[in-house]
């Protein structure tokens, strides 16, 4: 009687907790990362009563998550990378926004400028034009800085989130030290509680930098991140925190510290949220920011040397008509040495944009790009009488350079800061041609006169008058030098301008050129500037200023679809991975209400057990009562 009620207990205690564990994974359907229980049961030690060995009933040996640790690696691996590539999206589209939105971009404004100068050619003496075109100036410039503003308030965001990032990344590793401790101490019999809670803040701290865990002897899992940093090994967490750049303290760099030592991160060393952070930085908003200060340093220089070519209403040559900074050059904060660097613009066609890193080896300089460290030619000797050139730029080293002295040289990432409009005065507007040219009333030849071109403003002597002769249809003398060898077609020029005749000149007839007078409405200089948008002014003269400006929103608005693409790929790999993972460990409700009435069914059975031992009692104490 005594075997059968204790057996009948012992089972009835272990169908309870069987039931209050498929009550425990049903109230656990929609926590995120529970993995369901599953209770083993094993018999009780049997008793020898002489002729045999009797059963004693059973026993819970084990309550334990159901979970496959091959698939939440997986799951793992995905999640980091998923979240890598929403950063990288999210933010590239806001780049691809402010370039392609109409109230935001630069195109907009630029053809009202251009429109604005092709207006004044054909009215090139009023001064409604005039102050059209400088009102339309100003706002280019605006469009510039206003456009340049928010990509720097991006690079804050960037530096907020990085920070906001390393703030939780500790947090999550101080925390899944601390439990590899507990589950570490308790061997395989962890609670599964534990081993979930672990797993979730694994996965959180994956989504923040990428990598993946591993699980060592004893339970202990070890945390790697997406470039093989340990972030947490035991009961043991590395730090991330955040350091200025040492050539740009407005840009924050990751750090790592470890064993005692900090290790500066460069940005293939994580991935997560934070991965996608840097890589935007560095792939899609550095980028942007410099080819859009190449496209504001393009289009002010070659306007600049355009405008210089005319004249004014008052009679003088033109100046610039734009302000424009020079290259920002930035010294290593650890530099030893007391050497300067002042950077100039030098040949426009082989101005790239790409960062360089200029650094002195003991004997000499040399010139690296920035992003990949592959060597860029340099020449010069960095005088002033010969200054180093690179990439379009020219520098002079000032001081004395220690060895492994670093400089960055960004040759358009900081030119939009100092571009504004230099004239505020209508009339100093350089429109017209700043020589004339005219023809003798008692010409008897069919020579007319044809276009007349400016080759190089800073000629001493390009406004002397000089008078062309010709002795016969095939020779000229120019204020009697001479005589030269004519070809009809062909351009005459001296003095720093050239003149094409249509026509045959005959012997006698005489061709003037002059300076041109103030006020006057000659439009030749206006016609120049407007082609300034279709000069093929950059990399190395096959792109145009108004192409490359087409160009800067394709190669945004390409990088923020590829990211979106990748993305979007991402996310059905992520989504395969949750539902390997679930149909593992996740809750099914048709598998417990299963397990439910099973066990329900044997809870009654081994209840109806201990009633049947009860009445066995019972009649025993009436037998002897």
């Amino acid at each position: 009687m005594s075997s059968v009620l204790s057996t009948s207990t012992s089972a009835l205690i272990a169908f309870q907790r069987a039931l209050a564990t498929v009550s425990n994974n049903v109230a656990n359907i929609k926590t995120d990362g529970y993995s369901r229980q599953t209770v083993d049961f094993a018999t009780a030690p049997s008793v020898n009563v002489g002729y045999g060995d009797v059963g004693t009933g059973t026993r819970i040996v084990d309550i334990r998550r159901v979970a496959d640790q091959l698939a939440i690696s997986r799951l793992l691996d995905s999640s980091g990378e998923l979240a890598r590539l929403e950063k990288l999206s999210t933010l590239s589209d806001r780049v691809d926004a402010l370039l392609s939105d109409t109230a935001t971009n630069v195109t907009g404004v630029w053809s009202k400028f251009f429109d604005a100068v092709n207006g004044l050619s054909s009215n090139a003496a009023a001064t409604t034009e005039r102050r059209d075109m400088l009102d339309s100036a100003s706002t280019l410039v605006d469009r510039f800085k206003q456009l340049n503003n928010s990509l720097d308030s991006l690079n804050s965001e960037v530096n907020n989130g990085l920070l906001a990032a390393t703030t939780e990344v500790n947090r999550l590793a101080a925390e899944i030290a601390q439990l590899n401790g507990a589950i570490g101490s308790k061997g395989n019999a962890a609670a599964p509680d534990l081993l979930d809670r672990r797993d979730q803040l694994i996965t959180q701290l994956v989504g923040y930098t990428g990598g993946t865990a591993v699980i060592q002897d004893g339970g202990i899992t070890n945390v790697y991140s997406a470039g093989g940093q340990a972030l947490v090994v035991g009961s043991t967490a590395s730090q991330i925190t955040t350091a200025a750049d040492p050539y740009q303290p407005e840009r924050l760099q990751l750090a790592i510290k470890t064993q005692g030592m900090t290790i500066v991160l460069d940005g293939n060393a994580l991935g997560g949220q934070i991965g996608g952070m840097l890589e935007f930085r560095d792939r899609v908003l550095t980028p942007a920011q410099n080819e859009l200060g190449r496209i504001a340093v393009g289009m002010a220089t070659t306007f600049n040397q355009a405008h210089a070519e005319g004249m004014d209403l008052y009679g003088d040559m033109g100046t610039d008509f734009f302000n424009l900074g020079t290259p920002k050059v930035s010294a290593h904060s650890g530099n030893t040495g007391s050497a300067t660097l002042t950077a100039s613009y030098g040949d426009l066609a082989a101005l790239d944009g790409q960062n360089i890193l200029l650094k002195y080896n003991g004997t000499g300089w040399e010139a690296t790009r920035a992003d990949t460290g592959a060597s860029v030619a340099m020449t010069g000797t960095g005088t002033a009488a010969d200054p180093f050139v690179v990439n379009g730029v020219r520098f002079e080293v000032g001081g004395t350079p220690g060895l492994n002295d670093r400089f960055l040289l960004q040759p358009t990432g900081a030119a939009i800061t100092g571009l504004s409009v230099a004239i505020t005065d209508p009339s100093r507007i350089a429109a017209a041609n700043p020589v004339k040219a005219g023809a003798d009333l008692a010409n008897t030849g069919t020579g007319v006169l044809g276009k007349l071109d400016v080759l190089d403003a800073s000629d001493p002597a390009l406004l002397n008058p000089a008078s062309i002769e010709f002795i016969d249809a095939n020779q000229y003398t120019i204020d009697g030098a001479g005589p030269f060898t004519y070809t009809p077609g062909q351009a005459i020029s001296a003095n720093g301008w050239s003149l094409v005749l249509d026509g045959k000149p005959a012997a006698g007839d005489t061709f003037t050129i002059g300076k041109t007078g103030p006020g006057s409405s000659d439009n030749g200089n206006a016609s120049r500037l407007a082609g300034v948008e279709d000069a093929k002014a950059l990399s190395g003269g096959t792109v145009t200023l108004n192409g490359a400006l087409g160009g800067l929103t394709t190669q945004v608005g390409a990088a923020a679809r590829s990211a979106e693409y990748s993305l979007q790929a991402q996310q059905v790999i992520n989504d395969n991975a949750q539902a390997a993972r679930d149909s593992v460990s996740g809750v099914n409700l048709d598998e417990e209400a299963a397990d439910m009435l099973r066990l329900q069914q044997a809870y009654q059975a081994a209840s109806q057990l201990i009633s049947t031992a009860e009445n066995m009692f019972q009649t025993i104490l009436r037998a002897v009562g």
